[in-house]
């Protein structure tokens, strides 16, 4: 009987290796500081209305890159509102990071940044031990979501924390990216979760909750995938069939079955000697309107 395959995020170290490895040849952070850049202000407008304070709650911070970007921005536009930001992240490297990089960067004084080094499922407990009442005026879960064990109760509980026109901004791979087929098509071999945005729209849809959602095209360079025992391919296959070491622990069968699915027309083109993959993200808006 076959060995069943590990799952990446059980190596930190090895998930966020292949991760930052997959931001460097991907078009994503390009895409978050569009976003950030010229639709988040105005998606705020109404929420920043009168307002000298912003909460904010980060689901899943990161190191923190993301989030000062998004500070920076409001602050451009809002010059004198400050920001109590609560920011939720659970791997220790991500974590400190994150400190490291408030520390360095100049300019920071007109935010209040509270550490909880906690899975959101943790921080929901804590929240609901201390019986907390504080309101966010914006929520964010950037490519937090696949790594909870219940995403509709997860975002259920976060938006109850929202102040009226507060803003719950969450971001996940788009249903109709070729690679969503690919883990779908594999999903037994792999034990891949294959949450996408479609999943979320059919959960908020459900509920009655209305929201906005926006395409935030990526691109991706998989051109040394097909290079046979290239370290920095090996990388990006881990990360995108999310199995620890793919190369060496996968069958053959399985192994030529998602090289197959790489290269395809519908999943990757080619160009410029390069083959770049359709990783395209959406992001969905969830506004509090009482």
């Amino acid at each position: 009987m076959e060995s069943p395959l590990t799952t990446l995020v059980t190596d930190s170290n090895r998930f966020l290796k292949c991760y930052n490895h997959y931001l460097k040849h991907s078009t994503n952070q390009q895409m978050m500081q569009e976003f950030i850049n010229n639709l988040l202000p105005d998606i705020m407008t109404k929420t920043v209305n009168g307002k000298s304070n912003l909460n904010v709650i980060g689901v899943g911070s990161g190191s923190g890159e993301l989030d000062l970007q998004m500070f920076s921005a409001l602050h451009h536009k809002y010059p004198e509102m400050t920001v109590d930001n609560e920011m939720i992240e659970p791997n220790p490297q991500q974590f400190y990071g994150y400190k490291d990089l408030v520390s360095q960067t100049p300019g920071l004084d007109y935010i209040k940044f509270n550490w909880n080094k906690m899975t959101a499922e943790e921080f929901e407990e804590q929240w609901k031990e201390e019986k907390r009442t504080k309101k966010a005026d914006l929520i964010h879960m950037f490519q937090m979501l696949y790594f909870v064990k219940d995403p509709g109760a997860t975002i259920s509980f976060f938006k109850s924390l929202l102040n009226k026109n507060g803003q719950l901004l969450i971001t996940l791979v788009s249903g109709n990216t070729g690679l969503v087929k690919m883990n779908n098509a594999y999903k037994n071999q792999l034990g891949t979760v294959n949450l996408s945005s479609d999943d979320i729209k059919i959960f908020l849809d459900s509920k009655g909750l209305s929201y906005r959602s926006y395409d935030l095209p990526n691109e991706v360079d998989i051109t040394k995938c097909f290079i046979e025992g290239d370290e920095e391919g090996e990388l990006m296959i881990d990360f995108l069939t999310e199995v620890l070491d793919f190369s060496k622990t996968a069958s053959p069968e399985l192994k030529a079955g998602v090289m197959e699915f790489l290269g395809c027309p519908g999943f990757s083109v080619k160009s410029s000697g390069k083959v770049l993959m359709n990783a395209n993200y959406e992001m969905i808006v969830i506004e509090q309107l009482t």
